[in-house]
């Protein structure tokens, strides 16, 4: 079996690192082949959301796999991409991480990466790494403070606290907690609903909320009226409209009740 494998389910691919025997640390091979399947889901146009998640049950991603360290931080390819294969690169679509049990130190790093996180009640989150001095070089020392705020990052990167679900939801790190086991189904039903979005205004608001933190208000503003005034006129938007006109009123995904 690969490390990582990808599941086309029509226009929602499913990345899934599989080392579960590893807790679904990556090594350099695992690293090399995440990059793989986020740039062939960026470049297939049929593909529309990516769900990232971890084989097993027992752990979504636990980090670098810090006896293969050297593997990571040695690849060719990790200048471009980041040590673990992912950090610097952007589908240009929606990402939602499915999180069961671990997803620690690296790990984090992926859910963080991904735009939305949802996460069975089981799961376990922590910069742990942290005991063994290792760095934060996968992004999680920028984008955790955009997620949770400056005190939350520095709380979990700082002291490395481990913490469940509903903490991790409370601090909006996590956007939906389900019952563990279901987050890869509820991770699934909500990329569906995206996935039938008319997809050109909403990937225009995807980039202009990821670039929001980089440029003042004034000119985050005009960005966002740059990017998504051209986005009325996509196809996919007038047949929407034309429904809408005609009465139809399809269903929005709701959050699971408490």
């Amino acid at each position: 079996m690969a490390k990582v494998e990808v599941e086309r389910r029509g226009r929602v691919w499913v990345l899934t690192i599989n080392r579960p025997e590893a807790h679904n640390a990556v090594d350099g091979e695992t690293a090399e082949l995440i990059t793989l399947g986020v740039e062939s889901f960026a470049g297939d146009d049929e593909a529309r959301v990516l769900v990232v998640t971890g084989a097993g049950g027992k752990a979504f991603c636990s980090g670098a796999d810090l006896k293969a360290a050297g593997e990571l931080v040695g690849r060719a390819d990790a200048p471009r991409t980041g040590p673990m294969g992912f950090s610097s690169l952007d589908p240009g679509k929606p990402t939602i991480a499915a999180v069961e049990g671990y997803c620690f130190a690296g790990g984090l790093e992926l859910a963080a990466w991904c735009d939305i996180r949802v996460a069975g009640s089981t799961a376990e989150f922590g910069a742990l790494s942290r005991r063994w001095g290792v760095p934060y070089v996968d992004g999680g020392t920028q984008r955790l403070p955009r997620i949770v705020g400056t005190g939350n990052a520095l709380y979990l990167l700082v002291t490395g606290v481990r913490i469940d679900a509903v903490r991790a939801y409370e601090m909006g790190l996590v956007q939906e907690v389900v019952p563990a086991g279901q987050a890869l189904d509820r991770a699934l039903v909500l990329a569906d609903h995206v996935a039938g979005y008319p997809q050109a205004s909403l990937r225009a608001d995807r980039a202009n909320v990821h670039q929001a933190f980089d440029r003042p208000l004034t000119e985050a503003l005009l960005a966002e009226r740059e990017r998504g005034l051209p986005t009325v006129f996509d196809p996919e938007l007038v047949e929407a409209l034309q429904r809408f006109a005609a009465g139809d009123r399809p269903e929005s995904p709701r959050p699971p009740g408490p």
